[in-house]
Formats: C-alpha cells, structure tokens, sequence
C-alpha cells in the first residue's frame, strides 16, 4: 500500500478499527484529541531542533516518518470522532487559501 493507491477513508477506517478494538473511543475526545496533535507536532519539531537549516539526516528519516506518521493518526481520530470529511475539509481550506494568496502576487514570497 502506498499514498497512490490508498484512500483517506481506509486511512480513517484503519484508525477507527485501532481504536475501537482498544475500546479508547471514551478517551477521544475532541479537547484530547487536538492536545495529541500538538504534542506530537512538538515531537516532529523536536527532530530539526539544533540542527542546521534543512538538513534530515537519513537517519533521522525512520524518526520523522514516525512521528509525522503520529500527526497523521491523530488527525484521522479528530475527524472520525467529529465526522469531519477530510477531502473536503482539505479542498475547502486550498480553496480559501488560493484565494487568500493568489498566486500571482505571492508567488516565491513567503510573506
């Protein structure tokens, strides 16, 4: 299984089933949840801390992967327990943002 050939709902549905067989549904809730998303945010920040600008070791990279992999998860858990359609979700927020930062004026700016 790869990103190409597996859907955000079976991503959804592998979490779900995670979870439901550990009986941790009471423990999802959505406060515990976005506390989670930031805590392992800070975790995937923690791998660049005090190192130079843009570099990933590649042994770093098993550790990233892990920790990016934890967001993920927990972002899965956030919208099944708030029914949230994360493809929507997503081409909403792009959308927003497009109009937001239009490319021709914010091209190559981060600012």
């Amino acid at each position: 299984m790869s990103d190409a050939n597996t859907s955000v709902q079976e991503l959804k549905d592998l979490v779900a089933e995670f979870v439901r067989d550990r009986e941790w549904e009471q423990f999802h809730t959505p406060k515990n949840l976005a506390m989670s998303i930031a805590i392992e945010a800070a975790e995937l920040m923690e791998i660049f801390q005090w190192s130079p600008e843009n570099v990933l070791e590649p042994v770093t990279l098993p550790v990233l992967e892990e920790e990016l992999a934890d967001v993920v998860i927990y972002c899965l858990a956030m919208a099944n327990r708030t029914g949230t359609d994360l493809s929507l979700a997503v081409r909403k927020k792009v959308e927003k943002n497009s109009k937001k930062y239009p490319k021709e004026k914010y091209r190559g700016r981060y600012r």
